[in-house]
């Protein structure tokens, strides 16, 4: 099969076999502004996005992408030449994979290279929503005290430069600040971030930021702009050379495709300052309160992504798959979702619970979805906070199960200290807190509780005695070289000899 360069020109030449945009792009509006354009915002918010422009042929709801880093240049001239469109390759367990040209980028502004430009398409009458996906480091908050960190030195650059800005909260700043000042509308502010209550984390963050310089500007925000809520779902690997491939085998080529498994949920707070797109045509959910189901989220499928890829790192495995198929460590999974994480959770609204997890399992299984631990591990300090100290703090207040999570901190500091599997094999460690992790880490060797005692990401566990004494004992047994598996072992006989004793009385 001759692949075909994908590009606007080239749309109506691709196989039959690969959905194309049945709308037309020229007539597109930019009503969404996104800031991060990344795998996931590429397999999710513009996947529905693109659905529901075919469905309804509403043509206002364009997406104009914004990368704020260097580091964004690359997929920014990629994405340019090949006229905005690429790729979504959908991977099925049965090894079939569903092709989509997703076009409803209309255009892609590098920040760096003109901040004016970026500010006047966020304040540009046709922006509706500006939409983040800027990780959970990117929302500048101290997970200890969850408020906003002055001390980054962005911040402060960003305050005196407000025309020049670097970080998110300086580009919505100004743009707000024009509609304001021009008597306008302003647009809703929707995170797609795994970030617990990400609405109301990024009003937070923004209106203590502009409440440093212009407190009646600051409330302005806080009464007239919306942030709704959201819970994001889909396994989205990084894209790799073999998946470059598989797009041109399948009748294209494209230099940045992204792939997906099939499963996606997106579950949205009712909460918007203007219109906005009717996702709910194209599977969305619509509801008044997002917190059921976002903890149930956050606390099972990302926290068990952590569990699989710290544990999984020491033991040698290579990706979530991989990991999962080890029976040991699908046990010891379930057995956290079950004693340590359910019974903290709220019900939630026509979810069944032990459904969930079995489809969770079964997601992680997918063996033509070759999640690497590395993402998966990449920024840990950011995501232990988020998806599991809430979790052990929760169970330390009901005198909870913890053992399963005290292993995983444990390891956790033993990878943070050597950079390698258990085996020897090296790990590439991408945290913005690599280097104080790994301080705290060797530290720990004569003082075991130094890597817990870092309250920026664990809070108060290092002043539990009872977690500690697990997490000590299991540190303490890394460090004499025994095996992630056999401690998994051990942690997981514990747990049913407990399980059996209380049943008994």
């Amino acid at each position: 099969m001759q692949a075909k360069l994908l590009s606007e020109a080239t749309l109506d030449s691709l196989p039959a076999t690969i959905s194309k945009p049945g709308y037309d792009r020229q007539a597109l509006q930019s009503g969404i502004v996104h800031v991060g354009v990344g795998g996931f915002h590429r397999s999710h918010q513009a996947f529905y996005t693109e659905n529901y422009l075919n469905q309804t042929l509403d043509l206002r709801w364009g997406i104009c992408g914004v990368g704020l880093r260097e580091a964004d240049r690359t997929i920014q001239q990629k994405l340019a030449a090949q006229d905005y469109l690429y790729s979504l390759l959908v991977k099925r367990p049965n090894g079939e994979t569903d092709a989509q040209i997703i076009g409803c980028m209309t255009d892609f502004l590098l920040a760096p290279d003109d901040p004016e430009a970026v500010i006047s398409q966020m304040a540009a009458d046709e922006t509706r929503i500006v939409s983040l996906t800027i990780t959970e480091g990117g929302y500048n908050f101290d997970p200890s005290t969850g408020e906003f960190d002055f001390a980054n030195p962005d911040v402060q650059h960003d305050i005196a430069n407000p025309d020049k800005p670097r970080l998110v909260f300086g580009y919505l700043a100004a743009a707000l600040q024009r509609r304001r000042t021009a008597g306008k509308a302003p647009f809703t502010i929707q995170s797609c971030d795994n970030v617990q209550h990400n609405g109301d984390v990024t009003r937070k963050m923004l209106v203590a930021y502009i409440n440093a310089y212009d407190s009646e500007f600051a409330q302005w925000v806080n009464e007239s702009v919306s942030f709704p809520n959201a819970m994001v779902d889909r396994i989205t690997p990084a894209t790799t050379e073999g998946d470059i491939t598989l797009a041109e085998q399948l009748g294209l080529l494209d230099q940045w495709p992204v792939t997906c498994e099939p499963f996606h949920q997106w579950v949205i707070e009712d909460k918007f300052t203007q219109q906005r797109p009717l996702w709910e045509q194209v599977g969305a959910q619509i509801v008044s309160d997002v917190t059921p189901y976002e903890t149930m989220k956050i606390r099972l499928l990302n926290a068990g992504h952590t569990v699989l890829g710290v544990l999984g790192s020491l033991r040698g495995h290579q990706t979530i798959e991989e990991a999962v198929s080890d029976p040991i460590f699908a046990r010891y999974l379930r057995t956290f979702m079950d004693n340590e994480v359910t019974p903290v959770l709220e019900a939630v609204p026509g979810i069944d619970l032990d459904e969930y997890k079995q489809t969770l399992i079964a997601r992680f299984a997918n063996p033509n979805i070759k999640d690497s631990l590395s993402r998966i591990c990449s920024q840990s300090s950011a995501k232990v906070a988020t998806f599991l100290v809430p979790t052990i703090q929760q169970n330390l207040l009901k005198k909870g199960a913890t053992k399963l999570s005290s292993l995983v901190l444990a390891a956790w500091c033993w990878y943070s200290d050597t950079h390698t599997t258990q085996y020897g094999e090296s790990l590439d460690v991408i945290d913005d807190l690599a280097d104080t992790l790994q301080h705290a880490a060797q530290t720990s060797r004569e003082a075991p509780l130094a890597f817990l005692s870092q309250q920026s990401i664990f809070g108060t566990l290092a002043s539990d005695s009872a977690f500690c004494e697990y997490y000590q004992s299991y540190l303490t047994q890394l460090f004499a070289g025994v095996k992630v598996e056999h401690l998994m072992t051990s942690a997981l006989e514990n747990e049913v000899a407990s399980a059996s004793m209380e049943a008994t009385i």
